[in-house]
Parts: C-alpha cells; structure tokens; sequence
C-alpha cells in the first residue's frame, strides 16, 4: 500500500482541473484495499475511488481519501463454444483492454473502441457506444465492501444496469443486509470494483446499426467487416467528433441523452422537425442531447475557461491551460446555463453524466 500526501490531482482528471488530493492511496491489489481498511487512521475517513479520473468534475480539493484504483491484469479465464469469458484488472486502461481482446483474437468490445477511463469504472457508468452498452458483454465483477472488508461477487442482475446506471450510482440502504452487505440496491460509496469479467460471444456477429458505422462500411464496399474494422472505424469516427483529452482537457460526454414518451417527441418534432431521435425498445423516443445544445446555440461559446466543443456540442472542455486552468465551478456554470436554455426551448431537463465532487 503506497500513500501519498498533498498529492495535484490535475494530471489524474482529464478535464485537467487543478485541484489536491489531501491523502491517496496507490491501490494495487485487493490486498491494498485490506490494508486501508484495517488502518487505525485511514479506515475510518471518507473514500473517494478514482480510476481514470474522465468522468469527475473536480470542484475543489479533495478531503476524502483518495483510492486511485491501479490494479493491473488481463487473461483469458474460459473458452467454450458460446463464449470467452476474459478477466479485466480494474486500473487497466479500458480502450488498451479493447485493443487487447481483439489482438488475441477475442471479438465483441470493439464497438466501445476508444471510450476514456479505466476498466473498473466502466461498469458503473454502464458504458455504451455505437449500438453495444457494458451489459451486453458482461459476465461478472468482483468487489471489496469498504464497510467490512467482504470480498463478493456480482452477476449482471445484480449490477441493475440502465442507460448509463449501475447499482453503483445509488446510495445503499443504512441498514445492513445478512452477511454484511448493504440492504437494498444501492452501493455507491460503499463498495469499490477489482476486477470485471466479459463474455464475449461465439460466433460473433458484428453490430452496424448505427449510420456512421454503416457509412464507413459502405465507402469501404466490405458485406461483412470484421471486428477489427469495427474497432478502426469507431477509432476514426469519436477522433474525428471529439478532442483528444490529453490535447483538450474534457469529460467526454457531458449529459446523457433524454428519453421522451412518443407524444411529447411528435410535439417537439412539430416544432423542430430536424430533432436527432431514434426510437428505443421499450417504446420511448431517445433524443440526441448534443442536437438540443446545438439548436441552442451553444456549440463553441464560453463561460469563462468552460467551453462547449466546436464540433461535438455534447462535450464541455477546457480552455484554460496548466495552472490557470479551469474551475469546476466554471464547468458547472456553463452545464447549469445549458440545462436550462435546453428547459425553457423544450422542456426537457437535462442530465449531466460526470460526478461532480
């Protein structure tokens, strides 16, 4: 267990936001995270888990301790004729993880090609892009309780995945379920992911339903793209539409996309008939929330060093650089002035995807 104090957190956010760890701990096995835990001074402060740090908005220091999450691990753990079933560390680097799968020959994450972070945070924010969500691929995770120290595991039903919703987004019960776990649903803030399993299916099938996708496919002339293929257009296409953050500090997408009943979707349409939208299994409307920003006019404008992204209006970056860089208060500014010129346009209230901390 390494622990560091004072510790700048600016190169540890991709938003490069400056702002002090007071404490952190480089986390780099399961048994680190017994050490905290059975450590006089540091087992009973506030944790906060930070694995690569792209989807946190830091608005000051940072009292709590910090658990940078670093657990390193790749293998194959079970080949059978439906599926492989292969083990991720959570501190490996999620788009790095990708890359590994398909050079071992492994297909079926190379849609989620290129999505920042670490791979223990992607299970929480139930990652999705380009027609294929984490849940689609996942096997399991293993977990520590940092109220006890329990070491369990959870299967997909157990995660209660959504659109960009996990069981790790809500606050558990206070009181304690049989054998130490929290009652209820919620585990945000009380448990931390050390490793994550994905089933990968066999025979794989490629996922192309999304028009950038297909117009790649077409200007290629390939029927039948392979995982590779996916996995380099998906590269192209998010270079193309949003910023390298370790050229433009950002978040990546700053609000989910709303959902509307199909009524509310033919009331806006008839008023704004160019609206982005694409209709959902379950019967609502998605509709894009980089559009709604867009017609709002926000595309390129800033709130002091917060700016929204000149090609992708979804995404607020930073224009400031080192230590004048910007605040969270100012990205918080900005995403408070979107929400509601999107609310007073249409009617839909807007939610950011990052934590703000």
């Amino acid at each position: 267990m390494v622990v560091e104090k004072n510790v700048p957190l600016q190169p540890c956010n991709t938003f490069g936001i400056v702002a002090r760890a007071h404490t952190l701990v480089r986390v780099r096995s399961v048994e680190d995270l017994h050490a905290v835990l059975a450590d006089a001074q540091l087992a009973p402060l506030p944790k906060l888990v930070l694995g690569g740090g792209s989807n946190i908005v830091l608005t000051g220091d940072v009292r709590p301790v910090v658990l940078k999450m670093e657990i390193k691990g790749l293998r194959l753990v079970e080949a059978t004729d439906r599926a492989w079933i292969v083990e991720a560390g959570a501190g490996e680097v999620w788009h790095d993880t990708v890359a590994w799968t398909l050079a071992q020959g492994f297909a079926g994450l190379e849609n989620l090609a290129l999505i920042p972070g670490t791979v223990g945070a992607a299970p929480v924010q139930n990652i999705g892009a380009y027609g294929v969500e984490l849940q689609d691929r996942f096997e399991s995770l293993d977990a520590v309780d940092l109220a006890t120290g329990q070491c369990f595991t959870l299967d997909a039903a157990q995660c209660a995945f959504g659109y960009r919703d996990s069981v790790f987004k809500h606050a558990p019960s206070p009181s304690p379920a049989e054998g130490g776990l929290p009652r209820g649903m919620g585990l945000a803030g009380r448990a931390v992911i050390t490793h994550v399993r994905f089933r990968l299916p066999r025979p794989w099938k490629p996922v192309l339903g999304y028009l950038d996708l297909e117009r790649r496919r077409a200007e290629a002339g390939v029927d039948q793209p392979t995982a590779q293929q996916i996995f380099e257009w998906v590269c192209d296409i998010r270079r193309a539409k949003l910023p390298d953050p370790a050229v433009i500090g950002n978040a990546g997408s700053f609000f989910k996309n709303p959902t509307v009943t199909p009524e509310q979707c033919a009331d806006i349409i008839a008023r704004d008939p160019k609206i982005v939208h694409y209709p959902m299994p379950d019967g609502s409307i998605k509709l894009a929330a980089g559009w709604l920003i867009d017609a709002c006019g926000w595309k390129g404008k800033s709130v002091g060093k917060a700016g929204v992204y000149e090609k992708q209006a979804l995404v607020l970056v930073n224009r400031g650089q080192g230590a004048s860089s910007v605040t969270g208060g100012e990205v918080m500014t900005l995403a408070r002035a979107i929400q509601t010129s999107v609310y007073e346009r249409f009617g839909i209230r807007l939610e950011p995807e990052p934590v703000v901390w």
